[in-house]
């Protein structure tokens, strides 16, 4: 050892000059492949910056969290598993868009070609004669879900980022137990990441007693950064291919506001049954096949609806590394562009891309009315900060912010002039439009989107509305320390 450190201490020059050599070259391969992956101008450049001026920590944070994954081997492996998946499906998913877009009515006409735009994927079509039930915080949604659980007569199928080992989680697992050993088919995707809490003993119970459970991408320590930067953010249950459930309310009693809960907390929801229950089955099969490699047969999972007279026009929009195009975050995109009057905006995590910001002050300097609703305070103060240098520029346009006070607002909803909504699983930022797997339910319907208003309005009362002037009061220091939170909204 003493001679290796003589000759370290001898040669010194010599093997600096080795490092500084193979470190250069390091980097050089580094920029082509940032510049070969297609991100746009300000987020190459941004790493381009990092890893030039910042050494070695700057590539280890690029490798990190900035390798865009999204056609990677394992996400290409995915999509073939969804193609095998497409075929089976394909008879019951297609036959459902064709009557809904020629439809007549205003929701239909204004929103008709996002309808287009979302029906580009293979699962989301739009579709007619849905029973749709919007579900206020999770004091109400559980007693549908628990309710439809213990009628399932076939087969139960969750999808979830946050599972709680609490009382709430547990009546859950109770069911799932109790409907497999009544020979239901269950089955439970969760995010290996966001229901942690139950990796031990909740998993292995359910399992012991028949049901079948299968994380989403295992944290595995040596590929931490990148398996944390894509989770399955998605909230979906299917009971008997005929009713489902979608929307931001996770499993935990934290969604529930119990007398003894310290923090109230306002969520939303969605009960479907009609053909829109085949999309979030077909992208939950997809989800499945991934993780547990199972060879599904496909007809039974996909049971006649019966078509509700009247019924609302609904579509599902999934995206993640897995699709060919962020397709949530064009959504939103279309929906602020076909909006002429209103645009209501609920997120609890607002850091939106360059091109959603600038589609949200175009709408208002046009003469839309833009309400944006945030939490007056939120779980990340990174987030929060980050969120606060965007507000600025949003009321120079005209729109008007709303902090909601009475609790935590986690609703991730949008109402376009009161004929389209949105309510879902994704928030307004980089990690829901590009990193995580996300759901979200849309209406096509005026009366739900009446419905969608009220309760935006009612949140209203419960919030403050920043004054611009007063905003622009804070101090130097507060301003730089947003900014410099800003930096890191590719990562947020």
């Amino acid at each position: 050892m003493q001679a290796l450190f003589d000759d370290i201490i001898t040669n010194w020059g010599t093997y600096m000059g080795v490092f500084t050599i193979l470190y250069f070259l390091a980097i050089l391969t580094v920029t082509v492949i940032i510049i070969n992956n297609e991100e746009g101008a300000t987020k190459t450049l941004g790493y381009l910056t990092l890893i030039w001026f910042v050494p070695l920590f700057g590539v280890v944070l690029y490798f990190s969290l900035g390798v865009n994954y999204r056609n990677n081997q394992m996400y290409s492996k995915k999509l073939l598993m969804n193609k095998d998946l497409e075929k089976g499906a394909e008879a019951y998913i297609e036959k459902i868009s064709t009557e809904a877009l020629s439809y007549k009515s205003a929701a239909v006409d204004q929103f008709k070609s996002l309808a287009t735009l979302v029906g580009h994927d293979f699962a989301d079509q739009i579709s007619i004669g849905n029973k749709v039930e919007i579900l206020i915080n999770g004091e109400n949604a559980f007693p549908n879900i628990i309710e439809a659980l213990e009628n399932a007569k076939e087969t139960i199928h969750l999808e979830y980022y946050i599972i709680r080992n609490d009382k709430i989680g547990n009546q859950i697992k109770e069911i799932l137990i109790r409907k497999a050993k009544e020979g239901v088919t269950v089955r439970l995707i969760y995010d290996d990441f966001g229901s942690k809490a139950i990796r031990g003993d909740y998993v292995a119970e359910l399992k012991a007693n028949g049901v079948l459970v299968y994380p989403f991408r295992k944290i595995i320590w040596i590929a931490l950064a990148n398996r944390l930067n894509y989770r399955n953010h998605r909230k979906i249950i299917v009971v008997d291919g005929r009713i489902g459930f979608v929307g931001g309310i996770n499993i935990g009693d934290d969604y529930i506001n119990l007398p003894d809960s310290k923090v109230y907390h306002r969520d939303m929801h969605m009960r479907v049954e009609g053909p829109v229950v085949y999309s979030l089955q077909y992208i939950f099969l997809c989800d499945w096949q991934f993780c547990s490699k199972e060879k599904l047969i496909v007809d039974p999972l996909f049971p006649n609806h019966m078509r509700q007279e009247s019924g609302t026009i609904a579509q599902i929009a999934a995206s993640g590394p897995d699709s060919k195009y962020p397709m949530i975050m064009y959504t939103v995109l279309r929906a602020i562009m076909l909006a002429k009057e209103e645009i209501l905006i609920t997120t609890p995590y607002f850091v939106p891309s360059e091109s959603v910001m600038e589609a949200i002050k175009n709408a208002a300097l046009s003469g839309v009315k833009v309400k944006l609703l945030v939490p007056y305070a939120t779980n990340s103060l990174i987030t929060q900060l980050a969120s606060s240098s965007y507000y600025t520029a949003l009321m120079n346009a005209g729109v008007e912010i709303y902090r909601y006070k009475k609790g935590f607002i986690h609703a991730k909803t949008s109402v376009f002039d009161g004929k389209f909504s949105i309510v879902g699983t994704a928030n307004m930022d980089n990690r829901s439009f590009n990193l995580n797997f996300e759901v979200n339910g849309m209406l096509y319907d005026e009366a739900l989107g009446q419905q969608m208003c009220d309760e935006f309005n009612k949140d209203l009362e419960h919030s403050v509305r920043l004054d611009p002037v007063e905003w622009e009061r804070r101090s130097a220091t507060q301003r730089f320390i947003e900014k410099v939170a800003r930096l890191t909204s590719s990562l947020l």
